[in-house]
């Protein structure tokens, strides 16, 4: 049985989810296993992944080596518990942490804390409450206090709120950092831990500063792309869409930090974070530009010797490219209130297929030998 209830969409939003989901090889399957699978995916979505995945920066140490410190850290935060860290059975440079939860047993105190979706979401994937995740507070919150903490799902608790009647998800138990003056009062701190959780719902090992230069949190589908493009040391690579940096770095690592990697992202914020995990990792292979990906490719810029400048790139300038295209972040696990309309969700398509133009018609250096790897939205997929 499900913990949490299955995520909930605008109806527009489901119906358009499940004609999606219901293409002709699942329709196949009969309409009653149709609708289980249905159902089932949505129940799913509002969970954690069984298993933590952390990519092992393998320019700096061995699996091994790294999956012994992660077995150290782990021991030091479950104490009494025992969790493997598993090495994954087909991708080498992957280490898998069982998620453990739900747990039913966990009783509740009076005083709460009520956090904003997101924070919330990160909790269930282990991390602490931090201040600016913080909503509302119990009347009366000292430092030190045991509190449960709640995540108001919906989005319609007020900050600073006293109390909360709307509807809440229960994320586990923890130890308040600050009083509620301090969380809200005009001076008080705008980041910094509010409360160390103790008892999650789920639990799973926190990664803050934890082996930061050896290891990046990064979900399997996004490890696995960059395998699939396969790139080789020496060459020159495109990661079209590249914030916040996993593949990116990923593609470097794989490279052996050896030739060229390109990064683009129209976002400037966004760039900056690909520079922090390239100086964090160790990666000195790795050119960034904000630039719009659309607009990436100029049929009338001579390739210079050395091909040395930035965007707008002339043809057949990459050996292999990688496209995660913007989307809509239906997949992103857990999620229990999805609040997009459907023409939110579709209005990616028309970016969608003018970054795929580009890709699949302008790039290649080697257009017999050259290659490139898309992870498909679900908006995307409902028109291919």
């Amino acid at each position: 049985m499900a913990f949490f209830p299955k995520i909930s969409f605008q109806p527009e939003v489901e119906e358009y989810l499940s004609k999606v989901f219901r293409n002709r090889e699942v329709s196949a399957l009969g309409a009653q296993e149709a609708e289980n699978r249905y159902q089932s995916l949505l129940s799913h979505l509002s969970h954690p992944p069984a298993f933590t995945t952390v990519r092992v920066n393998t320019r700096l140490a061995s699996v091994k080596h790294v999956k012994s410190l992660l077995l150290d850290e782990i021991q030091q935060q479950f104490k009494g518990l025992n969790v493997p860290v598993l090495e994954h059975p087909k991708i080498q440079d992957i280490l898998l942490i069982p998620v453990i939860g739900p747990r039913h047993d966990i009783r509740r105190h009076d005083s709460e804390v009520i956090v904003g979706a997101q924070c919330g979401y990160a909790v269930l994937r282990g991390a602490h409450v931090y201040v600016p995740g913080i909503i509302s507070t119990s009347k009366v919150l000292k430092a030190g206090d045991l509190v449960s903490v709640y995540s108001d799902i919906e989005g319609k608790c007020k900050r600073g709120a006293k109390e909360f009647g709307g509807i809440k998800v229960f994320l586990g138990n923890g130890i308040s950092e600050l009083s509620r003056n301090e969380i809200f009062g005009s001076n008080g701190p705008l980041n910094g831990m509010g409360v160390r959780m103790i008892e999650p719902v789920y639990l799973s090992p926190s990664f803050d500063n934890v082996l930061s230069s050896h290891l990046f949190l990064q979900n399997l589908p996004s490890v696995v792309v960059s395998h699939v493009l396969n790139p080789q040391p020496g060459e020159r690579i495109l990661d079209m869409c590249a914030a916040p940096g996993g593949k990116t770095t990923h593609l470097a690592t794989l490279m052996h930090d050896q030739g060229e990697v390109i990064a683009m992202d129209k976002i400037a914020n966004k760039m900056k974070k690909i520079k922090q995990n390239a100086e964090l990792l160790q990666l000195n292979c790795i050119k960034t530009f904000c630039y719009d990906g659309t607009k990436a490719l100029s049929v009338e810029k001579m390739k210079k010797e050395g091909n040395e400048q930035g965007p707008p790139f002339p043809p057949e300038s990459f050996d292999r490219i990688l496209l995660d295209a913007p989307c809509s972040g239906m997949g992103q696990r857990p999620n229990m209130a999805y609040s997009w309309t459907l023409k939110e969700v579709t209005s990616y398509q028309p970016l969608q297929r003018k970054l795929f133009t580009v890709v699949g018609t302008s790039y290649w250096r080697r257009r017999h030998e050259g290659s490139w790897a898309v992870t498909c939205p679900v908006e995307a997929a409902a028109e291919i």
